[in-house]
């Protein structure tokens, strides 16, 4: 949903097009797009009265018919005023569509910027809309559809809708909306379920720097139409561990926060899964979705990593007859439009992706839909970049059918191994410090990065609270395609922990020049021998191990099983690698911190948090392992 959410975040959001952009689009500049193309700003009526600000950009070639490309966001469709043009045109590959003579459409999404009405995050999909005060997402998205295609001029009746993130979940809702001129949608990156595994909740645990760096701005009451931003947070320091930690316990964040912020006071106040969290996931309504789907996720997105995996199987599950597509690129939030994507922080991926995917995938995708260009053949079931080795995979199916689940078991001696540990009574033990937690990363900086999604883990290793188990050295390729499922045996001196598990791929000493991964040192690149590549990391709330719904307290002492899906993974691990596994109970600021006792975590104090005693087991009755989905071939 964001990077930096800051008030400078249109400027950054520039630089960062300058240094990437103009993938396509050199052709496309300022004067361009005003010698071609008009625009118009509306005020577009819903069923129920309100009206929500609109900018569309028409084409001023009459010879013929065009389609619309839509974008509806909650981030103001800047720079306001007939007279100013957007420059996402020229800095991004968004010209392309110009060049192509769409007529492209941005929305304020009800209650944000200049659109009239009351605003609520991810407001619930409304099936039953009996009366015109029954809105929600997608009958806006109907309404405003409905009035586009019977307003502007010169359209083809067919209207495709894509969007990054937030504008991804307003994506989704479009496709839900029954509209018969929608006929190409693409939920990008997409807010789909904030309790499981999207931005502010990765199974049931808060994920609490970018929530409270979120919604100190974005949470901010409007109380009227504006073309403003609020004014951003003032931290006291830049050192964000140092911020976090000193705050202390989450009422503390709350404090902070103040009573004006209702989002924040609704997540405080619903800490299990409940049904108002159910009723915010988008994918329950994913039946008889009629538009053709294009759902586009990064490997590496550090926000919603979780939500275009399973919106993807969740239209494929509830509405099978779907013409619904899957694209994973090795992309950090959005990084298919905003960079690229040749790489992402030390690791490199051998190709431009974002250009493979924007010349391949994308633009086909709605010329096929909306205009009846082309072909959509070479869009696949699933278009997946496996990292590792750096290929593109077109498979058939997501997880693909060749996956078997195949269990990595920890041994003694920080050893993984495919058999069955024989020991009678073996773990290994560390103490978690909530005073002292895990840093997510080595240097943790003012704003949390996007790169630690694959950032060297080696200063994790050489922690005490951190476990590390490795494989020998791999004799032969090992790919993995699908979910990791975390299946621990642990036990506890306390009545509650966090459990982080960590699957890396452990590079070789010695590597040559054409390696993945390497630095740059006055412009010049040296060896990162033994790097610690993180491939995927996720955190599992131990009260929630038996039912999100209701939670329950450990028993101090009793071994207890702690078993937790992690995100979809894409990647090889080479002959000559180790694979690693790391576990520990913080990921600092990252994730709050658990008490380590079973109290309201949103609600306790300073003084609740212990040290906890944790045993991870992996003797044969008890036998530790991360279940690896491992692609046959």
């Amino acid at each position: 949903m964001f990077s930096v959410m800051k008030n400078k975040i249109l400027t950054a959001f520039i630089f960062v097009m300058f240094l990437y952009g103009t993938l396509f689009s050199q052709t496309v500049n300022e004067s361009w797009i005003r010698e071609h193309y008009t625009k118009k700003e509306y005020q577009i009526p819903m069923r129920d009265g309100a009206k929500l600000f609109t900018a569309v950009y028409m084409p001023k070639d009459q010879s013929g018919k065009h389609p619309f490309i839509m974008t509806r966001t909650p981030y103001a469709c800047a720079p306001y005023g007939e007279d100013k043009i957007n420059p996402r045109f020229w800095l991004t590959y968004w010209g392309e569509y110009l060049k192509r003579g769409y007529i492209f459409v941005i929305q304020d999404v009800r209650g944000r910027f200049m659109s009239e009405g009351t605003y609520m995050d991810v407001r619930p999909f409304n099936a039953a809309k009996k009366k015109k005060t029954d809105i929600d997402e997608a009958s806006d998205t109907y309404d405003a559809v409905d009035w586009l295609v019977k307003n502007i001029p010169d359209n083809n009746g067919n209207v495709g809708v894509f969007g990054i993130s937030y504008p991804g979940f307003y994506s989704t809702m479009a496709a839900l909306s029954g509209h018969p001129a929608i006929k190409a949608v693409s939920p990008q990156a997409p807010v789909t379920e904030w309790f499981m595994g999207d931005d502010f909740h990765h199974n049931g645990v808060f994920m609490l720097n970018d929530a409270f760096n979120f919604y100190t701005l974005f949470g901010q009451p409007r109380h009227k139409p504006t073309t403003e931003w609020p004014k951003e947070f003032k931290y006291y320091t830049h050192d964000n561990y140092k911020f976090y930690l000193e705050t202390g316990a989450l009422k503390n964040f709350s404090a902070l926060m103040g009573d004006s912020i209702a989002f924040w006071t609704d997540l405080m106040n619903h800490p299990n899964y409940d049904d108002w969290w159910k009723a915010r996931d988008a994918r329950r309504a994913c039946l008889n979705v009629k538009p053709a789907m294009l759902v586009v996720g990064g490997l590496f997105d550090a926000e919603d990593c979780f939500g275009a995996w399973n919106l993807y199987k969740a239209i494929e599950k509830q509405s099978p007859q779907t013409n619904n597509k899957l694209v994973m690129g090795p992309w950090f939030h959005g990084g298919w439009a905003k960079s690229d994507g040749s790489f992402l922080g030390n690791v490199r991926f051998g190709s431009k992706t974002a250009e493979y995917y924007q010349q391949n995938l994308e633009l086909p995708f709605f010329e096929y839909y909306l205009r009846g260009k082309g072909t959509a053949d070479n869009i696949h079931e699933a278009n997946i970049f496996f990292t590792g080795e750096d290929t593109w995979h077109s498979l058939a199916a997501w997880p693909p059918a060749e996956t078997v689940a195949t269990p990595l078991y920890l041994q003694a001696g920080g050893k993984l191994d495919f058999t069955v540990p024989s020991s009678a009574n073996a773990f290994t033990q560390y103490t978690s410090d909530p005073a002292h937690p895990v840093p997510y990363t080595e240097n943790v900086q003012e704003h949390r990065t996007r790169e630690y999604m694959c950032d060297d883990q080696r200063f994790a290793s050489r922690r005490t609270d951190v476990l590390t188990f490795q494989t020998n050295v791999l004799s032969e390729d090992l790919t993995l395609a699908g979910v990791l499922t975390a299946d621990l045996k642990v036990a506890i001196s306390t009545t509650d922990a966090d459990f982080v598990v960590k699957l890396i791929d452990v590079f070789p000493d010695g590597f040559s020049y054409d390696t993945t991964v390497y630095k740059l040192s006055n412009g010049k690149a040296y060896l990162m021998d033994g790097y610690q590549m993180l491939v995927r990391g996720e955190i599992m709330r131990g009260r929630f191990r038996n039912s999100y719904e209701k939670p329950e307290a450990f028993e101090p002492g009793k071994v207890t099983t702690v078993k937790f899906n992690l995100p979809d993974v894409a990647h090889t691990f080479k002959k000559g690698h180790r694979l690693m596994v790391q576990i520990q109970s913080t990921w600092f600021p990252l994730a709050d911190r658990n008490p380590q006792q079973f109290v309201d975590i949103y609600h306790c104090s300073d003084s609740d948090f212990k040290t906890a005693d944790i045993k991870i087991f992996h003797q044969a009755s008890d036998a530790s392992s991360i279940v690896l989905p491992v692609l046959k071939k």
